[in-house]
């Protein structure tokens, strides 16, 4: 039998769909606020960043797998108004989106463990910064609206993908499917690359500054760019699957667009977030950081060969080249 139409089975099912990703942000929301009320720490949300959007994509993909009350407070479940045959079968492409993000899980945790993030006593050095440029009742508010909230949110809406792969319910996966999946591992490897290169620079460095070789030569946040890149294939799994009707961009078919919503609200925050990073280095190395910027692209690599060719244009190419890459040890440091 043919899977019926995505539309055909969203119809009713979404409301109870999101009735426990709904019940379950609301409560980390307001647990992760607290405890930073309580311990004067903010990184709350930072600590569970790494495994919350699996345990959204796990609560879609595994839909059968829940009972249809929920045994404990907390404990997924999915509600009899589901249509039936999402509550009973799985979907492959569902499930490859799952086993994707929880790799994604094991390489974040990893290099959040090994920096010393999950330490419950500390708190990223950027929410200090913004502690001490704002006044104590501004900064409550922004933690609770922006650090509590709005990050839980986000997280929450990277589920979407995966709730949209779960209602398609294909019968196997597609070409599509298989190319996707592979760009997600190889996206996956080269950020665990380029965490293990900044990782490997700021333990052995003996002077002050930030890392410069490696993938660093080619983009200034390696890892940021394949942050966002994982998530936008992520998203684009159920858009280019057959089940998809064709996209178009005209104004009155915009609509088939809005799963792309997730991972452009997470560009822009990585984005709005990097901009701040980069002021930190900008103060602390005036001279060189500014030298970086102008030679390595902020996240796409392919733009580094253009900055690059400017400076040649400009006679300072290889003045800059030597400050960066020159012999001796890289100018750079722990400003990711």
């Amino acid at each position: 039998m043919a899977p019926l139409p995505y539309a055909a089975l969203i119809r009713g099912s979404i409301p109870a769909s999101f009735a426990w990703p709904l019940k379950f942000c609301t409560g980390t929301t307001l647990v992760a606020w607290v405890l930073s009320v309580i311990t004067g720490n903010v990184s709350q949300v930072d600590r569970v960043w790494t495994f919350l959007p699996t345990i959204y994509t796990a609560y879609f993909a595994l839909l059968p797998l829940w009972p249809q009350e929920p045994p404990l407070l907390f404990w997924p479940y999915t509600p009899e108004t589901v249509h039936p045959l999402v509550g009973q079968r799985y979907s492959p492409r569902a499930l490859l989106m799952l086993g994707l993000t929880f790799l994604w899980t094991c390489r974040l945790s990893y290099n959040t463990w090994r920096r010393g993030l999950f330490n419950l006593h500390d708190e990223d050095y950027r929410w200090q910064i913004v502690r001490g440029k704002i006044p104590n009742w501004l900064f409550h508010i922004f933690n609770f609206v922006f650090i509590a909230v709005i990050q839980n949110i986000i997280l929450l809406l990277l589920g979407i993908p995966a709730h949209i792969a779960a209602f398609q319910q294909p019968a196997h996966l597609s070409t599509s499917d298989y190319v996707l999946g592979a760009l997600a591992v190889a996206d996956l490897v080269m950020e665990f690359v380029a965490d293990n290169q900044q990782y490997s620079f700021q333990t052995y460095k003996h002077t002050g500054g930030f890392v410069t070789r490696g993938l660093w030569a080619w983009s200034r946040h390696p890892n940021f760019f394949c942050e966002q890149t994982f998530w936008v294939i992520i998203t684009l799994f159920p858009l280019l699957a057959p089940e998809t009707p064709n996209l178009s961009l005209t104004p009155t078919s915009m609509t088939p667009l809005w799963p792309l919503m997730p991972a452009l609200v997470l560009c822009s925050l990585f984005v709005s977030s990097t901009r701040f990073t980069e002021s930190i280095s900008l103060s602390k190395y005036p001279e060189a950081y500014t030298a970086y910027q102008s030679r390595v692209s902020m996240f796409v690599p392919f733009l580094t060969p253009v900055w690059g060719l400017v400076l040649q244009l400009r006679g300072k190419k290889a003045q800059v080249d030597e400050m960066l890459f020159g012999q001796g040890p890289a100018k750079g440091g722990k400003d990711d």
